[in-house]
């Protein structure tokens, strides 16, 4: 099979693999003991927050480990608007139209618990209007908006809202998992005050990501009981994850402008090819900033179901839209969001290079589309 999901999970980098193991045969002391096997684990953790900050241009002890960005973000948000609520008594959160489902579900969370939630609309593009934060109900304590969305790789202009949000007292969370390991990242410019990356999105573990702090960003701890994690994520830290979440960031932080170079050039590929072999294919947001290794296209009058499983069969892997929505043949959220047409949205494709990805891979995927583009749409017709 030839793998083009990057979006959806990566490969795990041989190093990482190595380190894993070394870490799941060495280090089995508890992280908190204070003998010298539990200081050795705890060592390795220190050593991999290290390296998660240098990825993201982070201070280390901004860095908190979870278990992926769907606990960063209910971190992030739920964990933020509690602590500020529980100050000055704002209880309101905004999130921006595309986010991801994890940030949609830590939204229902607060809703729930009483807190009101304004949704932020975005352009054709999916791109969410700085100005718009001018126009947030007063009670509002955390904004919500991605770093890069993982259906269409559109980049937000989050520094440009993050200084409109600061100006008018609101914190910021961004869903950095996508871009994390693709785009330079610095949480410091960026200003964002709740900031979730993923090891798995970069060549590491499912099982661990992080959430980075900016300094004095208000926090409640959603998991309690022991004090690991500053009392910021209480629970015995998983060592072998946090380990290969370190080393898949320092690969990924060494090999970031040369891979970012290399993949928009393969994507800039693709999408050549496609408007030469399929000309009515539409290539969403494509004039917007974009993570360079992301394209979501769609396909008019053939299904993306269709589209899939006839590729599937060919041999390559691709996506009908976000990974954790791939089952459905209604519009995505984003789609919906962004104004697509549903005969548009529902055609859509999302092609997803990475780290394994070649220029012959480009080329084969090229072929497959042109072959089973027109009998798809011929039996969407049909059908």
């Amino acid at each position: 099979m030839t793998y083009f999901d990057h979006n959806a999970t990566t490969p795990v980098r041989p190093e990482v693999v190595a380190a894993m193991r070394d870490a799941l045969e060495r280090l089995h002391g508890n992280p908190s003991s204070a003998h010298a096997d539990g200081q050795r684990a705890r060592a390795a953790i220190e050593r991999a927050r290290d390296q998660v900050a240098a990825l993201v241009g982070a201070a280390p002890a901004a860095v908190v480990f979870t278990s992926g960005g769907t606990e960063g973000d209910h971190l992030a948000l739920a964990g933020g608007a509690r602590a500020i609520a529980a100050r000055d008594g704002r209880r309101r959160i905004a999130i921006s139209a595309i986010e991801h489902h994890a940030v949609h579900g830590a939204a229902e969370l607060l809703e729930a618990d009483g807190f009101a939630v304004t949704h932020v609309p975005v352009d054709h593009n999916g791109r969410v209007d700085p100005a718009a934060v001018d126009a947030l109900p007063g009670d509002t304590a955390v904004l919500a908006v991605m770093l890069a969305n993982n259906e269409t790789g559109v980049l937000e202009p989050v520094a440009d809202i993050a200084a409109r949000a600061r100006a008018r007292g609101i914190r910021v969370h961004c869903d950095a998992v996508q871009a994390a390991g693709k785009v330079a990242i610095d949480a410091r410019a960026l200003g964002a005050d709740y900031l979730v990356i993923s090891a798995h999105k970069f060549g590491g573990p499912k099982g661990a990501g992080a959430l980075v702090l900016a300094d004095g960003a208000p926090l409640e701890a959603l998991q309690r009981g022991s004090v690991q994690e500053r009392g910021r994520r209480a629970g015995t830290e998983n060592v072998p994850g946090i380990v290969g979440l370190g080393v898949a960031a320092e690969h990924a932080a060494r090999d970031l402008d040369a891979e970012s170079a290399r993949l928009l050039a393969l994507r800039e590929r693709l999408e050549q090819g496609l408007r030469a072999a399929i000309p009515d294919a539409v290539v969403h947001a494509a004039d917007a900033p974009r993570l360079p290794n992301t394209t979501c296209v769609s396909f008019p009058g053939a299904r993306s179901d269709t589209l899939l499983m006839a590729l599937d069969a060919r041999g390559f892997e691709v996506s009908a839209g976000a990974a954790c929505a791939s089952g459905a043949v209604e519009p995505s959220a984003v789609m919906r969001a962004m104004g697509v047409p549903p005969a548009i949205a529902t055609s859509a494709l999302r092609l997803s290079t990475g780290r394994t990805t070649t220029a012959a891979d480009v080329d084969a995927l090229l072929a497959a589309l042109a072959a089973v583009v027109g009998p798809a749409a011929r039996r969407a017709g049909v059908a």
